[in-house]
């Protein structure tokens, strides 16, 4: 079995087309570019919702029906909760009694009235006699406008056992379940628009320049796919507060629209442009950037070859930054000069080298 080891290897050279030595000439490689731009520092940050409200009960009830479960998208004034109106109903159907009966009385006023008057042109009543039935028809009017108003104010308490959405978005929460008691102030569910969602982190006051260009800040979402973590800003602001405590002030930069799979409190980065290059590591170290044909992509790793002075490229996982043009940044696990291979289908497999 040992004499067919070189016709096996002769056979593995022609099949894949050469000798190892025509191999390795194939193998072009190009070394990793130094980037000269603006030295930034990454700041760990949160997203959130532009809008997020927290739907609480105006009146006392039993939950009876839940409309809606986490995760619902919802169109304004969709239903979304009701609450037991039984006790509120009755009364305003009890008020609305009380208003037909005001206007009965109003009606046999108004009667007297008329006769009242009728009386007086021919002088068979005295003007004080008059007057008073004008004030017992006025008194009736005045009692049937006050019922009215009692029904309108119980037709009211009746619609606040019905919870609506305000406007279209996305439920993040419902603490409430079917039987629970809810009590004025007591949140019911939480809404939020997925449509304007931002990323705010806490930035040191010494870090901070005076102003910050949207053009210079990137946004890291690590849990998008590929490319899709790096975002450009909408808009960037600096709360015009700091924390007495941490000394830190916050930023936000608002995210394109139409965003998939970003919710908020989820993790994100802000890379921004800082004023001590000595506030944090990542930005005394220069990053380099790669052909993005150069990249290798195997599962969760994410690697290029690079070529060592004594023996073959040897895979070495990166971090990848932002994409520009054909380029690649590297973040780390790259430093600038080395060569990397060009055509990575070249490379024999290798075992993963760390750096």
């Amino acid at each position: 079995m040992l004499y067919f080891r070189p016709l096996a290897l002769a056979l593995v050279a022609l099949l894949s087309g050469g000798t190892p030595a025509a191999w390795a000439s194939e193998a072009a490689t190009v070394p990793a570019q130094a980037n000269h731009s603006t030295q930034r520092s990454s700041f760990d940050g949160t997203v959130e919702a532009l809008r997020q409200t927290v739907l609480a009960a105006q009146v006392s009830g039993a939950v009876v029906e839940l409309a809606v479960k986490v995760g619902d998208r919802v169109q304004a004034g969709q239903l979304l909760l009701r609450l037991d109106a039984r006790t509120a109903e009755q009364t305003a159907t009890a008020v609305q009694a009380q208003v037909q009966a005001a206007q009965a009385a109003l009606d046999v006023a108004a009667r007297a009235y008329q006769r009242q008057q009728q009386l007086h042109q021919q002088q068979y009543i005295s003007q004080a006699a008059l007057e008073q039935a004008q004030a017992q028809f006025k008194a009736s009017q005045a009692q049937v406008n006050a019922q009215m108003a009692q029904a309108e104010a119980a037709r009211s308490q009746t619609g606040l056992h019905t919870v609506r959405a305000p406007y279209a978005g996305v439920v993040a929460e419902v603490p409430v379940v079917l039987g629970d008691m809810a009590m004025p102030g007591k949140p019911l569910l939480i809404l939020y628009d997925p449509s304007a969602l931002r990323v705010t982190a806490a930035v040191p006051q010494s870090a901070l320049l005076p102003e910050v260009a949207v053009d210079t800040v990137q946004v890291e979402l690590p849990g998008l796919p590929g490319a899709a973590q790096w975002q450009q800003p909408l808009r960037v602001q600096a709360l015009p507060t700091a924390d007495a405590a941490t000394h830190t002030v916050q930023i936000r930069a608002n995210l394109p629209v139409g965003l998939s799979g970003v919710v908020p409190g989820q993790f994100a980065r802000l890379w921004l442009p800082v004023a001590n290059q000595h506030t944090d590591t990542t930005a005394r170290q220069a990053t380099v950037s790669v052909p993005a044909q150069a990249v290798v992509r195997r599962a969760e790793m994410t690697g290029v070859y690079v070529q060592s002075p004594d023996g073959p490229p040897r895979l070495r996982q990166v971090r990848l930054g932002r994409t520009t043009g054909e380029h690649i940044e590297v973040l780390s696990g790259l430093a600038a000069g080395e060569q990397v291979l060009l055509n990575p289908a070249l490379a024999r497999p290798t075992p993963v080298a760390s750096h």
